[in-house]
């Protein structure tokens, strides 16, 4: 299936000592976190964004994968990571927030730190209830990609929403809100004040069901949902650059 134009996936090899795993959304692309590697590589660290199986070509082919697909490459892409870096990050976006947790909650110290942005865990939608249902008799429905707020930024992503897929991701949400309590990693949170795609319950649940001792959370006031392309998108850089030197500085005392 040929890859759209600017979602392909990335890495940059800059470091032995630091290596962050990018996760992107559902719908989504690496696209949608370029701008982020490329300022984490400039900061020196290794960097790796994969495409998520099903991705960046039609929602036809996002329907026929599931989240065990999704979870499996960026599981595979930790992998490889651990293998060239003494500590691995794990960054992500939307439902890219929600495998990073499932990644933490099954590899444990592997994932030296979380970074979350305006992760997934769950829906308040009515109609997400009927979601088994729907997936049998409906292909797709209008596109949830390009929540922005910055003016004459779009987001590359599909304009349908694959019913099939999405029944599958609320599976994983019902795993990952579960096993909330496994998280033990640091982790910094953020998220914006007004997300016309992830309620902001999801961050709320999060923050109240995670272990993690060393946990911080920071407001997005001018951003909508996909955040690391809109006004807010160098906080969120800083900031994660940041958190990363923070939690290694405090691992080797």
């Amino acid at each position: 299936m040929p890859v759209l134009a600017g979602a392909e996936p990335f890495s940059h090899t800059d470091s032995t000592e630091v290596g962050v795993l990018l996760c992107h959304g559902f719908t989504g692309s690496p696209a949608s976190l370029r701008p982020w590697g490329e300022y984490l590589a400039q900061q020196g660290f290794t960097v790796r964004c994969p495409r998520l199986p099903g991705h960046g070509t039609t929602w036809q082919e996002c329907n026929r994968t599931r989240w065990p697909d999704w979870y499996g490459c960026v599981d595979t892409e930790l992998t490889e990571l651990t293998a060239i870096c003494e500590s691995v990050f794990v960054f992500g976006l939307s439902m890219g927030g929600t495998l990073a947790l499932r990644l933490a909650q099954q590899r444990g110290d592997a994932v030296a730190g979380l970074v979350l942005v305006n992760p997934s865990v769950l829906t308040l939608r009515t109609d997400a209830k009927l979601l088994p249902l729907l997936a049998r008799v409906l292909p797709s429905v209008k596109g949830l990609g390009g929540d922005i707020a910055k003016p004459g930024v779009t987001e590359l992503a599909y304009a349908r929403t694959p019913v099939k897929a999405t029944e599958s991701l609320s599976r994983l949400w019902k795993i990952v809100r579960q096993d909330l309590p496994r998280v033990t990693q640091p982790l910094l949170l953020l998220h914006s004040v007004v997300d016309h795609i992830v309620e902001p319950v999801n961050s709320k649940v999060i923050a109240e069901g995670v272990r993690s001792t060393e946990f911080e959370e920071v407001l997005l006031r001018d951003s909508y949902h996909v955040a690391t392309l809109d006004n807010d998108a160098p906080l969120i850089f800083e900031r994660s650059a940041e958190f990363v030197r923070t939690v290694r500085q405090v691992g080797a005392r």
